[in-house]
């Protein structure tokens, strides 16, 4: 089953919960951990990237926090994916060049020599059945997934949570019963 990664999940949560529930103040990361269970390590470093990507803008300040960017129907679910994915796509290239690293210490290559640069990378080479039948499958699905994804936007979202009766936070905890 093809899944989103948690960190995909948890700045899509965030970025909605930002786009419905900034008004009139920004959210803080505090109040987004509070609702939504995102642990805040995660939270801080996604907040973070999408603030550099201009997905959000961050304000200072004692009442300060995260506010969308632009206006919630310009920004796509696919590009939160995209910001996401590029982050763990550098994370995963520091591991695998520490990996890299550490079998080149070892010669693990068989041949006494470390392995080379093109042999990291394509895994010594892929199959015939990889290359020309199972990557062309897998990079059109996800071109299609993609589409998909980027005309599902941030507004889409909130409407969605308001046809579910949810609640902003600003509205939660009223009681107007006398």
């Amino acid at each position: 089953m093809l899944r989103l990664s948690k960190k995909t999940l948890l700045a899509l949560e965030a970025v909605v919960d930002v786009a419905y529930n900034a008004r009139p103040d920004p959210v803080q990361s505090k109040e987004i951990t509070k609702r939504q269970g995102i642990p805040q390590r995660y939270l801080e470093q996604v907040m973070q990237q999408l603030v550099r990507e201009g997905v959000l803008k961050g304000v200072r300040g004692p009442r300060g926090g995260y506010r969308l960017a632009r206006e919630r129907r310009r920004i796509t679910v696919g590009e939160i994916v995209r910001v996401v994915g590029a982050m763990e796509a550098a994370d995963d290239a520091r591991d695998e060049a520490k990996a890299a690293a550490r079998e080149s210490r070892s010669n693990l290559n068989g041949t006494g020599e470390a392995p080379t640069s093109a042999e990291i990378e394509t895994g010594n080479g892929g199959s015939p059945l990889g290359e020309q039948v199972v990557r062309p499958m897998w990079d059109s699905f996800q071109a299609e997934m993609m589409d998909k994804l980027n005309a599902i936007t941030i507004d889409d979202l909130c409407r969605e949570a308001e046809t579910k009766d949810i609640k902003p936070a600003s509205q939660a905890g009223m009681d107007f019963t006398i």
